[in-house]
């Protein structure tokens, strides 16, 4: 299944005009929005993605744009390491299609494969961090980025067992309202997602010209948390409320969104997302 961009028309709403503007494209992914920020006139787009399954995608745009495309094959976090302003970084949050719908990465309980769920194919893969973990630290993972009930006693199970394909994890999780949650985790830690956020989400301000944008789409009320509390921090004015002089906030805030029944229609993927975004003031 090829990916769907989510809340693309929101977003592009929510960005303005973006004739000869610079786009960081912080989620790459099959290129549905660095395509759609070229074609509406941006300048340069630099996008970002450690998935070394979407070079495909980043070439095809790279000969359809040439100097006004450029791809960094890193995780969005290394936004720290750029040298130059830019007038907006947006971020789709969360899982791809392509990552989801093939067996052999071990993303979905809906396919047997291996129990890796690797966006960049580095590092300890599930199974070998279910291995690393004792009982405890694996319970906080399932309770933290799953919302897991009785993470303790599942979290026993799953160690005990030593799961190595997805089939077998999910035969592990007795309630079926779990096994969605399980897998998110476990993903959340095999790559570190939330991290990564607010790293990235951390050098954001320095990146943006005055006037510049940041937009997330988020799918998941964990991610979604970091990214509204961050957002909020920013929009606060500075100092104490009773004093006479308090500092301008150094953002302001751009309306939040949500899918239209047509697009969750289109894509179901979409029904759980929320775009909210922010604009520099100074």
């Amino acid at each position: 299944m090829k990916h769907i961009p989510v809340l693309l028309d929101a977003v592009m709403r929510a960005l303005g005009d973006l004739s000869g503007r610079t786009i960081v494209d912080a989620t790459f992914g099959a290129g549905g929005y660095s395509r759609a920020f070229l074609d509406a006139g941006a300048r340069r787009v630099v996008a970002f993605d450690r998935d070394p399954n979407v070079l495909g995608d980043a070439d095809a745009l790279k000969r359809d744009f040439s100097e006004r495309f450029e791809f960094v094959p890193c995780p969005f976090s290394y936004i720290s390491e750029l040298d130059e302003l830019y007038d907006a970084i947006v971020f789709d949050l969360g899982i791809s299609s392509m990552q989801i719908d093939v067996a052999s990465r071990g993303f979905s309980f809906r396919y047997d494969g291996p129990l890796d769920m690797r966006m960049s194919g580095d590092g300890i893969s599930a199974a070998d961090l279910i291995q690393r973990l004792d009982v405890d630290e694996l319970a906080k993972i399932l309770r933290d980025y799953g919302d897991v009930k009785k993470s303790a006693g599942l979290a026993r199970v799953i160690k005990d067992a030593g799961p190595k394909t997805t089939f077998e994890l999910k035969e592990l999780v007795r309630n079926p309202r779990d096994v969605a949650p399980v897998f998110q985790a476990l993903r959340i830690a095999v790559n570190d997602e939330m991290g990564q956020l607010a790293r990235a989400l951390d050098a954001v301000p320095n990146r943006l010209v005055v006037g510049g944008k940041c937009i997330c789409v988020t799918f998941h009320s964990i991610e979604d948390r970091i990214v509204k509390n961050t957002f909020r921090n920013w929009v606060t004015p500075v100092g104490d409320p009773r004093l006479p002089v308090v500092a301008a906030a150094k953002f302001a805030p751009i309306k939040m969104a949500v899918p239209t029944d047509a697009e969750i229609s289109n894509n179901p993927r979409a029904r759980s997302a929320h775009m909210r975004g922010v604009i520099k003031s100074y």
